[in-house]
């Protein structure tokens, strides 16, 4: 029996840094594959975990890092028959849609003598709102389908706000444990107790869970669906070029009902020679929150410093997390969002 833990969100909610505590704090020991799953990534997201003592330790002890696109269901297959292990942690994309994953899971139970363990959605409480009303076929598909939601940023906003987020979340799905208190001060064995809380039979069982979806996708500007900006963050639609080393992704989630991913978000990558500053790098991540590039929801990237180390960089709507780490065999970065402007995009990091 391989017991399988979700962790779901949206682009830029925190999923991998609550796996990593989680690793830590609860999964050392165990023999555990993470298998990643992500929209558009230049695989970037596997250097960050290298870069990270928590990660190498568990590599250590038997955590194989993958990073798999395609059906879920093979990939689960594929995990259980080569490697044997004790737990796999899905985390799938920020893009898509729980009751898929679920589905894929169901579908390949017996097959792969799989058994649920959690399924927990991580929600950036300060962009629920604006995210609810952007991206709601997604976004409510991810919070409806949760056992466990998981707050992040939760310590930034005052009691009467993080209410409101509540409330909203409530509206969505009533029987969810909801994580308020900020993980950073809980042991992650109290994240996971209350994981472990609700039965999730039901998740499985519940014809509700495997179709909803939602139409009300919009925000104070525009609708759901194709373009929605948002004041404050970032919009979706789908545009690809792939001049000056820009390669664009559009990895097909395919969803039952409404639309795939690839109709409304895009994934722009680039590889670079450039060298940076920090606070170039800096400069230019806080023009993505400007709108002028298209509604930019996550970006991250390794690239080359100018005094010759490696800059690995991370971005959510006016949140830029910048650091050194190892090199790469060359500069990428990765954007992610709505209605991108390739061209401008380029031009802003110095690519050309």
């Amino acid at each position: 029996m391989v017991l399988v833990d979700v962790y779901s969100g949206f682009l830029g909610a925190g999923k991998t840094t609550l796996i990593k505590k989680m690793l830590r704090d609860v999964y050392a020991g165990e023999k555990v594959v993470l298998l990643e799953n992500e929209f558009g990534e230049v695989g970037i997201d596997g250097a960050f975990m290298k870069d990270s003592k928590i990660q190498i330790t568990e590599m250590n002890s038997g955590c194989i890092c993958c990073s798999l696109a395609g059906d879920l269901g093979d990939a689960l297959y594929q995990l259980v028959h080569d490697y044997s292990p004790d737990r796999i942690l899905v985390e799938p994309s920020g893009v898509g849609k729980l009751s898929d994953v679920i589905r894929a899971i169901e579908n390949n139970r017996e097959t792969c003598d799989l058994e649920v363990s959690c399924v927990c959605t991580v929600v950036d409480a300060q962009k629920c709102r604006v995210y609810l009303k952007n991206f709601a076929e997604f976004y409510e598909n991810q919070i409806k389908n949760a056992g466990t939601i998981v707050l992040s940023r939760s310590q930034n906003l005052s009691p009467e706000k993080l209410k409101a987020v509540v409330e909203l979340i409530r509206a969505q799905n009533p029987q969810a444990t909801i994580i308020t208190t900020p993980w950073e001060e809980l042991d992650g064995g109290v994240i996971f107790d209350a994981m472990k809380h609700k039965p999730l039979l039901d998740l499985f069982e519940d014809e509700k869970y495997e179709h909803h979806h939602d139409h009300d996708d919009d925000d104070d500007e525009h609708e759901h669906e194709h373009h929605h900006h948002d004041h404050d963050d970032d919009d979706d639609d789908e545009h690809e070029h792939e001049h000056h080393h820009g390669h664009e992704h559009h990895h097909h989630h395919h969803d039952h009902d409404g639309h795939d991913a690839d109709e409304v978000f895009t994934s722009i990558g680039f590889e670079t020679a450039n060298r940076y500053t920090e606070e170039g790098l800096r400069e230019a991540l806080a023009q993505l929150s400007s709108m002028e590039y298209g509604m930019v929801l996550r970006a991250k990237g390794i690239l080359q410093a100018e005094d010759g180390g490696w800059i690995h960089f991370d971005y959510v709507p006016g949140e830029a997390d910048l650091r050194r780490g190892s090199a790469d065999y060359t500069g990428r970065l990765c954007v992610i969002g709505s209605a991108l402007d390739e061209a401008g995009l380029s031009e802003l990091f110095g690519i050309r």
